[in-house]
């Protein structure tokens, strides 16, 4: 039976949730596995540890430290912009994703955090930033390394 070890291809089904019970993700939801190959970089650290060592059919439960998940929130991530920038009937809703260009040209996401008269404040911390995360784990296959 092939373990999960860097450089396997694993599917997996998966639920996510905050410290409060709250669910951020699930694939069950979508119905929809995912599939990614440990040691790419496209999982976050704490959860591809976690397969390590994982068989076809293992299921486990685990929680990855804000560390080894999305980081620690930086305080120092957000821009105070004017309202004038944006278009007349722009809905302004806290919570929204707002499309911005950086500095270099480059289109980057910020999260819409607070509303003010003339001004908003853009947030550019990954939503989960600090936050633990607890996931439940049911691996579907695991196809050794190359």
């Amino acid at each position: 039976m092939t373990t999960v070890a860097n450089g396997s291809t694993v599917t997996f089904h998966y639920k996510g949730t905050l410290e409060d019970g709250t669910q951020f993700d699930s694939s069950y939801d979508r119905n929809e596995p995912m599939t990614a190959k440990t040691g790419e970089g496209n999982l976050i650290a704490g959860f591809e540890t976690a397969l390590e060592g994982m068989t076809a059919g293992d299921t486990k439960i685990f929680t990855v430290e804000s560390s080894e998940a999305y980081g620690d929130r930086n305080e120092e991530a957000t821009t105070t912009l004017e309202k004038s920038i944006f278009p007349d009937d722009f809905p302004f809703d806290v919570g929204m994703p707002l499309p911005l260009m950086g500095p270099d040209g480059q289109q980057v996401t910020a999260m819409l955090s607070e509303v003010q008269e003339t001004t908003v404040t853009a947030d550019f911390n990954h939503p989960l930033a600090g936050k633990d995360l607890t996931f439940e784990l049911e691996l579907l296959t695991v196809e050794g390394t190359e």
